[in-house]
């Protein structure tokens, strides 16, 4: 760690040191520390030889095998995040979504895991309605838990495959945060998305800010990082169950593809709070009711 220079060495006194200005991106409940991706990625490594199968032999890993440790960084790495940068970063760069938020309108939230988003969500804007949908029991009953304890009574959490086209619509708002790019069939589940939103309503996905042309991340500082996410994680899951494996750096071009095919052809990117991330607005263009 000193060569790396995360930590200072004095040769003197025989001593280490963590600068001040580096601690905050290793201890602290801020969205800056990264030490539960550090521990997701050793969680990883303990998948490695059913991995360096599957390169052989093809298939994937199915989900089940990461949970709860994968489901337990992911929440207590976007929890931070939703903390710092939900609110304003998020839903308040979009113009006009504050305001309806305010005024109430009805918000999906699509792989909603724990359920934390759409409770500080319902929190901030009481005279909306947040519903969150997710296939983990797990996830859900601890989003519908948490609700109880902040005493918000407008967000609920059900178990629901978000592919399937049967299902609640008239959604105001749909959101998405990394959830698309490893499910079996991202293009269901926006057709999906396209169906339950309301003419004129707006789906809000935060997915990796990556080109789908490899050359293009040469050079990008989080390449190497989620490269490697997508190889051990997200593009397994997917082909586990016969899936797209279009894994997390799946890129700009073939999301905003998949989107146009859903119908969704007014699309908006944003830069995100989290430098690694982009915020895609992507528009019905249906009129308004």
């Amino acid at each position: 760690m000193v060569s790396g220079g995360i930590y200072r060495y004095d040769p003197v006194n025989q001593q280490y040191s963590l600068p001040a200005e580096h601690a905050p991106w290793l201890t602290g409940n801020g969205a800056q520390n990264l030490f539960p991706n550090s521990r997701m990625i050793n969680h990883f490594g303990s998948h490695l030889q059913s991995l360096v199968r599957c390169f052989s032999d093809g298939g994937g890993i199915n989900c089940s095998a990461y949970r709860p440790v994968f489901t337990r960084c992911m929440d207590d790495s976007w929890r931070r995040i939703y903390d710092a940068h939900l609110i304003n970063g998020f839903s308040g760069a979009v113009p006009g979504l504050t305001d309806q938020l305010r005024r109430g309108i009805k918000v999906l939230d699509i792989g909603c895991g724990s359920g934390h988003a759409m409770n500080i969500l319902a929190q901030e804007f009481p005279h909306s309605q947040f519903v969150g949908h997710d296939i983990g029991v797990d996830a859900i009953a601890a989003g519908q838990a948490k609700a109880s304890a902040m005493g918000v009574s407008n967000s609920r959490f059900d178990v629901v495959d978000v592919s399937q086209a049967d299902g609640e619509s008239g959604f105001d708002l749909i959101t998405a945060f990394d959830a698309i790019h490893h499910q079996r069939s991202p293009q269901d589940v926006l057709n999906v998305v396209s169906q339950r939103l309301k003419p004129g309503g707006i789906f809000l996905m935060i997915e990796f800010k990556f080109s789908s042309q490899l050359e293009e991340n040469i050079g990008n500082p989080f390449a190497a990082m989620y490269f490697s996410i997508s190889l051990m994680h997200c593009m397994p899951v997917s082909l586990a169950v016969g899936g797209a494996g279009l894994g997390t750096v799946r890129g700009e071009q073939t999301a905003r593809r998949l989107l146009a095919q859903a119908g969704l052809n007014d699309v908006q990117v944003l830069d995100s709070p989290p430098p690694q991330n982009a915020t895609f607005v992507c528009r019905d263009g249906r009129p308004a009711g």
